[in-house]
């Protein structure tokens, strides 16, 4: 077995087997190929299946030099996947990771924005543009669901169901959940389908995406990521900011308002509840509020 052998091999159980995205199987495979490029660079020709510790070893304490701790675990986590499938297909009988520690990092607090400024970026959207009516639709979206990019571009028409008040997401691992939506939040999307989308020149293949280019295609992440950026520096908004961070703004107000972690996590599409966790250390001060208002001895 050689190594573009099996990492195909392995990007097919990750998508059939594991049922995992097509963004975290790019993510995965890119792991695994600086592990395969630092091989190359150094001339050593052991398999998949003959690889030892030490060399892994060598190959962590490269990548230690030019990455940081949390890019430096999340390539060790990917090794170790790997491996375990290969012992789980029989082609090894060890794990060569099992001894090689992860480095420690601490959890990152996600950034957020205030209700202010979220408006302040809504309100600078130019409606005098077809595209202003889909972007003020896009961010009203991203804030007012939490979604993730994917989940964003990957939003169709058959998926809203506004009678009901309820949005179809399909998240990680094309696990799909119900996601309320707000009378405001329909409002900007209708505007949008309705008056702008109706117009454009749709591809076939494209019809039942919500959001589209002007060319009538499914928008990118990429257009996602400009399209904010290009609102922050029309503000002057220093923070360095994405479409995760509507998300983290969304869970994190929801939070401050009193809302149930376990309701948070459903909404956000998280497997565990830990992962939702995060959101209870972004501001400490809503905690002194919650006990100031409800303990009996405030």
């Amino acid at each position: 077995m050689n190594w573009k052998q099996a990492l195909q091999d392995y990007q097919h159980y990750l998508k059939i087997e594991r049922g995992l995205s097509d963004n975290s199987i790019s993510s995965y495979s890119l792991d695994l190929k600086k592990l395969m490029d630092y091989l190359d660079s150094y001339e050593i020709g052991d398999s998949p299946v003959q690889i030892q510790q030490e060399t892994i070893q060598e190959f962590i304490y490269s990548i230690a030099k030019t990455v940081n701790p949390r890019s430096q675990a999340r390539v060790i986590s990917a090794l170790k996947g790997f491996f375990n499938y290969l012992v789980f297909e029989d082609y090894r009988d060890d794990n060569p990771m099992d001894l090689i520690e992860t480095p420690k990092i601490g959890r990152k607090l996600p950034d957020t924005l205030s209700i202010d400024e979220i408006n302040d970026l809504i309100n600078a959207i130019d409606l005098s543009k077809p595209e202003g009516e889909r972007n003020r639709a896009i961010l009203e979206t991203l804030y007012g669901c939490g979604l993730r990019v994917s989940e964003l571009i990957g939003l169709k028409l058959s998926d809203l169901f506004f009678d009901e008040d309820f949005i179809k997401v399909t998240g990680k691992g094309n696990k799909q959940r119900f996601v309320p939506i707000s009378t405001v939040n329909r409002k900007y999307i209708n505007i949008y389908r309705n008056e702008i989308r109706v117009h454009l020149p749709i591809q076939k293949e494209h019809q039942d995406f919500l959001f589209l280019n002007r060319r009538g295609k499914q928008l990118s992440r990429a257009m996602i990521f400009t399209i904010i950026k290009q609102l922050a520096e029309k503000i002057g908004q220093k923070k360095n900011i994405s479409p995760h961070t509507f998300r983290h703004s969304f869970a994190t107000h929801l939070l401050e308002n009193g809302a149930d972690l376990r309701a948070i996590q459903q909404m956000l599409g998280h497997s565990s509840i830990t992962t939702t966790e995060i959101y209870m250390h972004v501001n400490r001060k809503h905690l002194a509020d919650v006990l100031n208002a409800y303990h009996p001895r405030r």
